[in-house]
């Protein structure tokens, strides 16, 4: 039987595998698609099992916010060079599991796309992981905003709270959402607020502060001890940092002042932070 461009288009859309894989695969079933589907399904499953030895840290952080802002999704896409994250079937294939974050809750995406993952692998010929996933649904009034940093190198997902429903519409809020997700991407804070601090990581950094002030009058040391406190703070958590655009204001000030602008109250109520590799 002729094998025809038809036909391998037809193979090729199928399963994404290279062209001569595809007519080979033609060939050696007399052009029986169903076979041939089989045929390279195997293929790609051997050529997945035989990269999954090697290490991923490449890729692409890409994000996903519903049109309301009440619902999104973050994914990490790993590989294993930077020439495969330039390649522009990659790209394609993060951005149709972007597209798809919506429809996997949280740490679930990777079992629900590992057929596409598999063929993508023997496609591309390269190992390929959807290392992590992310889905948010605001509950109450808030909307979802995110950012993605140096071409996917870093990514953002941010939500936030307020008490009237017009509030995701005003220019001012939307602004500040925009501002607060790039401040997250270039100040990576560790913690929301002080009370999530695990009380040993405070401890440790008080002991090396006592052993600094060895000799002063404990009085004295108290204070400067408290000090020290709400700077460790300030450099960790978020809503005690100073905004990476204006550095003498804090998180928690800029909230308070675009909230007096639009006439609401605006909170954090959670973010999280992708970069790729870590």
């Amino acid at each position: 039987m002729a094998i025809t461009v038809k036909m391998i288009k037809e193979l090729r859309d199928s399963t994404s595998m290279g062209i001569n894989d595809c007519k080979k695969a033609l060939e050696q079933t007399e052009g029986d698609f169903d076979a041939a589907v089989k045929i390279l399904r195997e293929k790609g499953a051997a050529v997945a099992a035989k990269r999954a030895s090697k290490e991923a840290n490449e890729g692409m952080v890409a994000s996903i916010v519903a049109d309301d802002g009440k619902a999104a999704g973050m994914i990490e896409v790993n590989c294993e060079t930077d020439f495969v994250t330039r390649n522009e079937d990659f790209q394609a294939f993060v951005e149709e599991l972007r597209q798809d974050a919506l429809n996997h809750e949280s740490d679930k995406m990777a079992e629900g796309v590992a057929d596409k993952v598999e063929a993508k692998v023997a496609s591309i010929g390269e190992k390929i992981q959807l290392r992590r996933n992310v889905k948010w649904t605001v509950e109450g009034t808030g909307s979802i905003a995110t950012y993605i940093h140096m071409g996917g190198k870093v990514g953002v997902l941010l939500e936030l709270g307020f008490e009237k429903e017009e509030t995701a519409a005003s220019p001012v809020y939307q602004e500040l959402a925009k501002d607060l997700t790039l401040h997250v991407a270039a100040a990576a804070p560790q913690y929301l607020t002080r009370d999530e601090v695990p009380a040993e990581l405070l401890e440790e950094e008080m002991d090396i502060a006592r052993k600094q002030l060895e000799g002063k009058p404990e009085n004295i040391m108290e204070g400067i001890l408290k000090g020290k406190a709400n700077k460790f703070y300030s450099l960790i958590c978020f809503i005690e940092q100073g905004f990476v655009k204006e550095d003498k204001q804090s998180i928690t000030q800029l909230l308070e002042e675009k909230g007096k602008e639009i006439g609401d109250t605006i909170t954090v109520k959670r973010y999280i932070r992708y970069q790729l590799g870590a």
